[in-house]
Parts: structure tokens; C-alpha cells; sequence
């Protein structure tokens, strides 16, 4: 029986909400307050700020497209610095977290539901920067997305992404949470469909944790490339997992150009 990943993924993530997964919890009043002063962060790899200098120096009527960003996070902070944001995320309950920040702090923001292969609700050229933290794992195939992107935005415009390091797919899911070992399993591109079979999935994550699928080097920055796009910055940071953050990136980050 075959599985469609974005409805899957549409109640899997509606069900990490509702369970309280960090990455769902609204940013507070106060973090809204020193956004709107100008003391403002958001993350786009592991759990430190991105580089200001990857963004606009002033975000001011700066038409920002948050893609498969919801939870109420970094939607809301970057309106509060300035930009006209819009959320777009495959989960109305990620979705539903951006709107209560907005309505509780008077936030213009725009949410919109849907697959981030697909952005064909947006024209061409009608965003200055696309803002992806790391989500693409999320979906089996990454160039749509590069080429939606790259359509969506102006030119002089910018893609900030952060992604997984597909070589933490390599190692056994349960000797690296359960006894931290870094033990080879897997063979490169992991899909949690083909790789893991459903009963070990549902044993380690339940039925209805998000599907996961890994992505080549080349698939991510030659994907890019191929879509138009110049790469003028790359960061890297530990993955979360204790296991591999001793030994390899978890994340790593491109900023990249529409010429």
C-alpha cells in the first residue's frame, strides 16, 4: 500500500502540536517586544541564531515567504522586525500557531496551507527572501523545490535553508538513541518507508511520527545550482542527537542568490 507523504506528514506534525514538540511552541510576548525594537534572532540550523548578515540589514516592507516554518516561531519574529511575512507550512495546526502569536501581539501574518513542492498559490517574483529551516526532509524529492523557489522569488532575492547532514541516516535508529552508539545500518538515499520496516517505525516513533527521507549533497547545493540559484554562504552546526554530535555536522545551512 503505498503512502502519501504529505497527508501523512499533514497529521503527523498536527499530532507533534499537540504533544508539545519545541519546534511548536509560540515565541512569548516578550520575544515579540524586543523583535519589534530590533533585538531579534531566529534559527535556521540546530539551536543558535542565523547570521544577521545573511538577512536584509533593514527588514522593512521586506515581503518574506516562511516556508514549512510554522509553529509559531520565527513567522511572528520576523513580522515583529518588520517584514511582511507569510507562513507556509503543511500542517494547519503549525499554521494555527503563527495566527495565535499574531492575533495576541497585533501582528500582520499571513498563514497559507500546503506541500512545499508546490508554491503555485504565490506569482512569480513575489517574495525579496524565502526562509526554509530544516524541513526539507520532510518531502521524498527536492527539486520542485528549488525550482518553486526560485520562481517565487525577485531577482537580487535570497533562499536561506537550512538541512539535514544525510550521513546521520547512515547509523541504526536505535543504538544511536537508546545506547548512543554509532552503529552503520543504513545505505544512502534513507527513506523511513523503504529503510525501516513499519513495525520497528511505529516500536521506536509510534504510527504516526513524520515520514523521513534523506537527501544527497548534490541533491541539496547542485539542486540549487541547477535550479538558477548562486550559493554566497554555507554554515554547519551538531546535529541534536548526542551520538553524532561528537563526530560529524547534523545541520548545514546555504544561503543562495536569484540572479
Amino acid at each position: 500500500m503505498s503512502v502519501d507523504p504529505v497527508a501523512h506528514n499533514r497529521v503527523a506534525w498536527d499530532l507533534q502540536v499537540e504533544s508539545g514538540n519545541e519546534w511548536s511552541r509560540p515565541v512569548t510576548p516578550e520575544t515579540v517586544a524586543r523583535a519589534r525594537a530590533g533585538d531579534w534572532s531566529v534559527v535556521l540550523i540546530g539551536y543558535r541564531p542565523a547570521d544577521r548578515a545573511w538577512f536584509p540589514a533593514d527588514l522593512s516592507d521586506v515581503d518574506l515567504l516562511c516556508l514549512a516554518s510554522g509553529g509559531g516561531q520565527q513567522g511572528p519574529i520576523l513580522a515583529a522586525a518588520g517584514a511582511h511575512v507569510t507562513v507556509f507550512d503543511n500542517s494547519p495546526r503549525q499554521l494555527a500557531q503563527d495566527q495565535l502569536v499574531a492575533e495576541r501581539e497585533g501582528l500582520e501574518l499571513r498563514t497559507v496551507l500546503g506541500d512545499m513542492r508546490d508554491l503555485s498559490e504565490f506569482g512569480d517574483s513575489s517574495f525579496d527572501l524565502v526562509f526554509n529551516p530544516v524541513s526539507n526532509l520532510f518531502v521524498p524529492e527536492l527539486a520542485p523545490v528549488w525550482r518553486e523557489c526560485f520562481r517565487v522569488l525577485r531577482p537580487g532575492g535570497a533562499l536561506l535553508c537550512g538541512f539535514l547532514n544525510p550521513d546521520v541516516y547512515l547509523f541504526d535508529n536505535e543504538a544511536m538513541d537508546t545506547r548512543g552508539e554509532l552503529v552503520v545500518r543504513h545505505r544512502l538515499p534513507y527513506s523511513d518507508l523503504t529503510h525501516v520496516p513499519a513495525e520497528e517505525r511505529e516500536r521506536l516513533w509510534g504510527a504516526d511520527a513524520p515520514l523521513e527521507y534523506s537527501h544527497t549533497m548534490a541533491e541539496q547545493l547542485g539542486g540549487q545550482l541547477a535550479a538558477g540559484f548562486v550559493i554566497t554562504g554555507f554554515d554547519e552546526a551538531p546535529h541534536h542527537s548526542d551520538a553524532t554530535a561528537g563526530w560529524l555536522p547534523g545541520y548545514f545551512a546555504t544561503r543562495a542568490l536569484k540572479p
